[in-house]
């Protein structure tokens, strides 16, 4: 008895096909409201260094803190940005390589920042926007103790701040 009471339970739960099946899913359809922007927020730390692409940052010859050319074209980049962004503030760090003293270092690194800060003034940027730090030897980009390691750390780098 309880066999046949467990067949009939099992058959009742069978289900029957529908007469009609549901259409074919086609494509997702979302309501969106305004289009989000992909990229870093405009006048951003992170908009500089996306615009700058590289150059944020210039170089410089072994005990130097001249700029050339080439650092001219990438500080003209930069002010470029710094006008487009009236508010936005910056901070000038000027680097050095392993090689010499720590205060000779940091003497360097400092005429190499106000070396940038004063070619930025020089193409209009207010010098009250502009601050500068030296960080001598200290802060590396590169390890090693050869040219192509001092030569990248032979810097300095524009950084906005709010």
């Amino acid at each position: 008895m309880l066999l046949v009471a467990g067949a009939l339970a099992v058959s009742a739960c069978g289900t029957k096909a529908p007469k009609q099946l549901p259409p074919e899913p086609g494509p997702a359809t979302t309501t969106q409201g305004p289009e989000q922007p992909t990229g870093p927020v405009a006048g951003s730390q992170a908009d500089f260094v996306a615009k700058m692409m590289g150059s944020d940052t210039i170089h410089f010859a072994l005990d130097r803190y001249d700029i050339d050319a080439e650092d001219q074209a990438a500080l003209s980049k930069q002010a470029q940005w710094l006008m487009q962004y009236p508010n936005k503030r910056a901070t000038i760090e000027g680097h050095a390589d392993e090689r010499g003293t720590r205060e000779y270092n940091l003497a360097l690194g400092e005429r190499r920042a106000n070396a940038a800060k004063n070619y930025l003034v020089s193409l209009g940027v207010d010098a009250a926007r502009l601050n500068t730090v030296s960080y001598g030897k200290e802060r590396p980009i590169a390890l090693g103790s050869d040219e192509a390691a001092w030569a990248q750390n032979r810097r300095a780098v524009t950084v906005t701040i709010d």
